[in-house]
């Protein structure tokens, strides 16, 4: 277990001007904490982590960056999604997320992407500063309503924005200890960014 955060004001210091992402928004740190942000806001019963058809994959987007979800791990899941133009793709291929505590480096962990049939290179993304999720009720990523300081460790996809038309976005990623995320996106990139 990683030692608990030093620096990390505690949840009843956090307030609303507290700094909720020290990161900068573009950086990969940065774009993690928000996928987690984004990831914790809906309810479980509507979050883009456990739908399996792509249906929720939509909602809550930023308007600077499209964010795809992986899975809980177990079956494989296929989504099928329309995507803007001109949006970078960010997602994890594997992570772990923390509350009040460091990231924890997953040595066993791999993490496998391909974008139309071609292999495409994951990164390692770690926040070793915290930031804070108010997520919604009962979500997936922290299950609180009330900010939580939080931090991830773990194997990202970046992707520069698709041409328009259809593409597929095949991640497989695990722990090395049985935890298997395997999702594929069928995008069809269209509309007006």
């Amino acid at each position: 277990m990683a030692a608990a955060f030093t620096t990390a004001p505690t949840f009843d210091a956090v307030t609303s001007s507290s700094p909720q992402n020290q990161y900068p928004p573009r950086s990969p740190q940065g774009l993690a904490a928000r996928w987690v942000q984004w990831a914790a806001t809906p309810s479980f019963f509507r979050s883009p982590i456990a739908d399996t058809s792509g249906a929720r994959g939509g909602l809550h987007q930023p308007d600077d960056v499209w964010f795809l979800a992986g899975s809980y791990g177990g079956d494989p899941v296929v989504r099928h999604l329309v995507v803007p133009p001109r949006r970078e793709l960010f997602f994890p291929v594997f992570t772990m997320w923390f509350v009040d505590q460091r990231p924890e480096v997953v040595e066993q962990a791999f993490g496998t992407l391909s974008v139309d049939g071609v292999d495409t290179a994951v990164d390692v993304v770690a926040t070793h500063d915290p930031f804070v999720v108010r997520g919604g009720f009962l979500n997936g990523v922290n299950r609180s309503r009330r900010p939580v300081w939080m931090s991830v460790w773990g194997l990202w996809g970046s992707l520069s924005p698709l041409g328009a038309g259809q593409h597929e976005v095949a991640m497989r990623g695990g722990d090395g200890h049985g935890f298997v995320v395997d999702v594929t996106y069928r995008l069809d990139v269209r509309g007006t960014a």
